[in-house]
């Protein structure tokens, strides 16, 4: 951006010779032009950094430093270096124009100069500036627009994708939870026939102690004491499996919300428990480390308005980093140990408080694994990058983490890593936010 005095265009005459200076600005001025004086180098350098001119008139042989120097200097000065340079010399030779426009210079005017031509050429760099504005303007512009539409297209991805994983869950749910409902609402009466069946066995067996040969074949056979021992064993083992189903489909209708206004008022807990619960896979034993256990230090929380199957969203995308994290250090470190023992145990912590007199929640997810390397933190929050080998990730999960939080819920999320030793992520959320602004973030970014 220029920077006017009196809003007109300001022009800094640099020369050594006094008399020049008079006659340059007598010219200048009469065209409307603010000019200031400088009478060597370093007194230019000075009164660019006072207030930076539109245009420098340079003049070459100076003492101390010449116009050379003067405009290095100025062209190595991120806030000097855009300014237009016209040297002005009685040197006529090609190599000082050429050194000239070497060091920097927009143009060369050799003395003894002619008013018409000074004022063209003044005019001609002012002119080709402002044009380098407008169109650095533009490129800004440009780039904002790039970065919006980038992020919108992330977006409407997610919806995409949350929409058809909604429904592709609440599907399998809802056709799962009919025959497991059917099967658990039996097994009590299969139990109560197999009890009564037993009895009469029982009965039989007092009643008349002395069976048949053909009868007592059978029962050696079968096995009849351990048939009826193992039967209620097996009962129990199928309804603690019938028992086991239903609630890994109550998770994943909690987890997907399908069925529930897409803006309503929670339990996070209930979206945590249910997001561990469908998660419960990934921490179990694997080849280079032991189970992952899982640490609740869950405080009592108020119920907050917002969006269940987004916040679950999060909850999935840091609970899968952190065992990404914590199976890449136990891989590096099997690899070292060459097939040791396991040696670390590996933890994530969550945990839940209240804050400033139940306005808002705290959610902590803490692991002990990698931790993220000093280079990459500014970054991770950025669409599409990641540190995970081709295959293991798309970079959009902080991505999306970040915009659920802060863009649709007026939050803020923020981490803190020891590269080594982990990496604890901190979700705040306001209890109630502000309408107004759900309002109109749901009508931009739509529901997930």
């Amino acid at each position: 951006m220029y920077s006017h005095i009196n809003d007109k265009l300001n022009i800094l005459l640099v020369d050594d010779t006094p008399d020049n200076l008079r006659v340059l600005s007598a010219i200048l001025t009469t065209k409307g032009y603010e000019v200031r004086k400088a009478l060597n180098g370093k007194m230019a350098l000075n009164a660019c950094q006072i207030l930076l001119p539109d245009l420098i008139l340079l003049d070459i042989n100076m003492p101390d430093m010449n116009g050379y120097e003067v405009c290095q200097k100025l062209k190595a000065d991120e806030a000097t270096r855009v300014v237009p340079i016209i040297f002005i010399s009685a040197l006529d030779d090609v190599l000082d124009k050429v050194k000239a426009f070497d060091v920097g210079g927009s143009d060369y005017i050799t003395k003894p100069f002619h008013t018409a031509e000074v004022i063209s050429r003044i005019e001609n760099q002012i002119n080709l500036r402002s044009l380098q504005i407008k169109l650095n303007h533009k490129n800004i512009y440009l780039q904002k627009t790039l970065e919006d539409l980038k992020a919108a297209q992330l977006q409407q991805i997610q919806n995409e994708k949350m929409v058809a994983l909604g429904h592709l869950v609440a599907g399998i749910a809802h056709e799962v939870n009919n025959p497991v409902s059917f099967i658990y609402g039996n097994l009590e009466y299969v139990r109560d026939y197999v009890g009564d069946l037993v009895n009469l066995v029982e009965a039989y067996q007092q009643e008349y102690p002395n069976s048949t040969k053909r009868i007592q074949k059978i029962e050696k056979e079968i096995d009849l004491d351990f048939l009826i021992n193992d039967s209620q064993s097996l009962m129990d083992a199928m309804y603690r499996g019938a028992e086991r189903i239903r609630s890994i489909v109550l998770a994943l209708q909690n987890f997907s919300r399908h069925d529930q206004a897409s803006y309503k008022r929670v339990n996070i807990h209930q979206g945590i428990e249910s997001t561990l619960l469908i998660l419960q896979h990934r921490f179990r034993k694997t080849n280079y480390r032991d189970s992952i256990e899982i640490i609740k230090k869950y405080e009592d929380l108020p119920p907050i308005f917002c969006y269940p199957s987004q916040l679950n969203q999060v909850f999935m995308h840091l609970l899968n980093n952190a065992v990404d994290a914590i199976d890449l250090q136990a891989e590096q470190s099997q690899a070292k140990k060459k097939g040791e023992g396991f040696t670390k145990a590996h933890t994530i912590c969550i945990g839940t408080s209240a804050i400033n007199n139940d306005s808002g929640v705290r959610i902590s997810i803490a692991d002990n694994g990698m931790g993220i390397p000093e280079k990459v933190r500014s970054f991770i929050f950025d669409p599409f990058f990641t540190t995970k080998p081709v295959g293991k990730g798309s970079g959009l999960g902080l991505s999306i983490c970040y915009q659920i939080i802060v863009e649709k819920h007026s939050g803020k999320i923020i981490y803190n890593s020891t590269l080594g030793n982990g990496t604890e992520f901190v979700i705040e959320i306001p209890t109630v936010p502000t309408r107004d602004l759900h309002t109109s973030r749901e009508k931009t970014l739509g529901n997930f």
